[in-house]
């Protein structure tokens, strides 16, 4: 996995990022998850945790 910084926008000197987790589609498949699904996160224990909503 990857995590990436993508410009969202930029207003006047001030730009706004946004970041994007990169999920290999393999791991994607397995999770039976769809494009475009809402997805919940919360930290537990300084970790990530992704699940379906």
């Amino acid at each position: 996995m990857k995590l990436q910084k993508q410009l969202s926008r930029k207003v006047g000197d001030i730009e706004y990022a946004k970041w994007v987790l990169v999920i290999p589609p393999n791991i994607v498949e397995e999770l039976k998850w769809k494009e475009g699904q809402k997805l919940g996160a919360e930290i537990k224990e300084n970790k990530l945790i992704v699940k379906k909503n």
